[in-house]
């Protein structure tokens, strides 16, 4: 599966299987709180990548996880924005778009670590391709979608897979 930026192919993407377990991971949010995936088991985890804060297609991106905070806590979901800014910048990006009840991932350092062990980072480009990941409450991968990096997420996909698990 190839991802393009602008016209060019950029990479073919390694995804690992569903059903796969995801590499345990701790990132630290826009408020310097650090968040572990393994310490989530029990809840669903929706991983939001997206390529670059302070572009207009990721806004969007963010700002509809924060819109639909309220139903991803229905269906039992932490949902997290996450990309390879650096915390002070996810910072002031939450605070220019009115985030406060989502967590916004920083992927710094290692650069990009989590998103090239799922396959989905961007070598050439220095940041992920913007994709969803569904983890279930097991920590399995229930799902990657992979979307063109000027594509905005349909979020009511996302709350259909998670209201069908």
């Amino acid at each position: 599966m190839g991802l393009t930026f602008g016209n060019i192919e950029v990479v073919k993407m390694k995804i690992p299987p569903i059903g796969d377990e995801i590499e345990d991971f701790t990132l630290s949010d826009q408020n310097g709180n650090e968040n572990k995936l393994s310490e989530l088991k029990g809840k669903k985890v929706l991983l939001s990548f997206h390529p670059l804060a302070w572009t207009g297609v990721c806004a969007k991106q963010m700002q509809s996880l924060e819109a639909n905070h309220h139903g991803f806590e229905e269906l039992n979901t932490i949902a997290f924005g996450i990309n390879v800014d650096s915390v002070p910048s996810k910072k002031a990006w939450a605070d220019d778009l009115g985030i406060t009840n989502t967590s916004l991932l920083s992927d710094f350092w290692p650069h990009g670590k989590v998103a090239d062990d799922l396959g989905i980072f961007l070598e050439d480009e220095g940041f992920s391709g913007r994709v969803n990941v569904i983890i279930d409450e097991e920590g399995l991968i229930k799902l990657i979608k992979v979307y063109e990096i000027p594509e905005l997420p349909d979020i009511n996909e996302i709350l259909d897979v998670l209201k069908g698990m």
